[in-house]
């Protein structure tokens, strides 16, 4: 029997332990029983391990445990060039930590994926187990990371706000109406009311969390619910500084993903993005104009960009300014929420912005109202009454800065990195229009 004293290593740690006995302890990614010897390779958090069984008590205790049953096995580490990571455990021995695994859908030993994204997604608990599938959520991971460190560096304070609301009038989008102890109440479609509540509190906050959108998308970019990281910043001149923190949050979590999770974009040969020292911005209404020579369509005078003209966009801001990352400022005030800031001279469009990466819109930002007055002034502008925002208006009686912030959709952020051709490739347990299991 192996000794419990003995401490676990982990596969990646094996090339520094040559010559040392050893214990890993993983899933049986493949199994080979030859005539005279057995390999079993293991895979754990850190990689694959090999352990080769040359004893004939040995090679029948290694037979017989089908792939994915979590196995002990301690042996001497020893070099060998065609093992992986250039090293296996010889003399080893091998003791079951779990029932004989049942097969999943397909082997997951295979370098490639045969399934359909349907039968991945149903069967995720084990399917996900796969490298290649298991990769995107190793990067989304490193990401979360650097956007926590590039925000804590700039003296960010992390907030956690409810994600159960008492009224729908964040924005324009259909909203998850649930039962709250007998009151209606409605699943939070943002943080926005609560983070710019903070900037009166902290100045700069930050969030990572769930958002709900009950929009009847079923698309290959659209979710029910997903992953927010958001940002709000006080004493801002206008949008721009906002862009400048969030240029800077996409440089840290791209120098993140790079170090925590580069043996994940080798795998799947993603090719990380350069964020410039300056992303090249162009104001909407010069996007429409150049949109409109380019293409032979004129989208000007509709108050957003349709998804090709965000590609065109994207393709001629690579082309021009050799930049993955545009920012469109000036969005039409007809297509932003009530509290987003005028143009000052030109009241009809916004200080927001968009961020496109790679053809698809990222971030969406910009500068908010901040003074009581402006605020009733904007709601009657919109034929609303400002009763149902009272507890949010409420901080705005006692004094606010200049402020803006972002919110950049994780899934989607993970999707373009890696090159997905689904947004659900970079979604752990999505939910959308026809899934709520697994």
């Amino acid at each position: 029997m192996i000794s419990t004293s003995t401490t676990r290593v982990l596969a990646a740690e094996l090339p520094q332990r040559i010559g040392d006995r050893v214990t890993v302890q993983g899933w049986l990614h493949r199994g080979r029983p030859l005539k005279s010897v057995v390999f079993l390779v293991l895979r754990d958090r850190s990689g694959l391990a090999q352990a080769v069984f040359t004893e004939p008590e040995a090679m029948a205790a290694a037979t017989g445990h089908p792939e994915e049953t979590v196995l002990s096995v301690t042996g001497t580490v020893t070099a060998n060039p065609q093992a992986p990571g250039g090293v296996e455990l010889t003399s080893p021995e091998v003791v079951a930590l779990s029932g004989p695994a049942e097969a999943p859908p397909f082997d997951l030993y295979r370098p490639g994926v045969p399934a359909t994204l349907p039968t991945v997604l149903d069967h995720a608990p084990v399917t996900l187990r796969h490298p290649l599938l298991r990769a995107p959520h190793v990067i989304s991971a490193a990401s979360v990371a650097g956007f926590r460190a590039a925000l804590d560096g700039l003296g960010f304070t992390e907030i956690h706000t409810p994600k159960v609301v008492a009224s729908a009038t964040e924005s324009g989008a259909n909203v998850f109406a649930i039962d709250w102890f007998g009151t209606p109440a409605y699943l939070a479609q943002s943080p926005q009311f609560f983070k710019q509540a903070m900037v009166g509190v902290f100045e700069r906050v930050y969030e990572t969390g769930p958002v709900f959108r009950a929009e009847p998308h079923d698309t290959a970019r659209h979710l029910a619910q997903y992953t927010s990281l958001d940002a709000e910043l006080g004493f801002v001149g206008d949008h721009r500084d906002v862009m400048a923190v969030l240029r800077e949050v996409l440089a840290g979590m791209t120098e993140t993903v790079a170090r925590q999770a580069g043996q994940e974009c080798a795998l799947l040969d993603v090719t990380l993005p350069e964020v410039p020292e300056r992303i090249p911005e162009i104001h909407f209404s010069r996007a429409q104009e150049l949109i409109a020579a380019g293409t032979g369509e004129d989208p000007r005078g509709e108050p957003d960009l349709a998804p090709a003209h965000e590609r065109w966009l994207s393709e001629w801001a690579l082309r021009e300014h050799g930049s993955e990352f545009l920012f469109v400022t000036g969005y039409p005030m007809v297509k932003r929420p009530f509290y987003t800031h005028p143009e000052p001279g030109r009241p009809e469009y916004s200080n927001s912005f968009d961020l496109l990466f790679r053809g698809l819109e990222l971030v969406t930002g910009g500068q908010r109202l901040h003074r009581y007055e402006d605020y009733l002034a904007a709601l009657a502008a919109r034929g609303e009454s400002a009763r149902p925002y009272e507890g949010y208006l409420s901080a705005f009686r006692h004094g606010m800065p200049p402020h803006g912030g972002f919110a950049l959709g994780l899934e989607r952020w993970t999707a373009r990195l890696t090159g997905a051709d689904n947004i659900r490739r970079a979604t752990l347990f999505p939910r959308d229009l026809h899934r709520l299991t697994p």
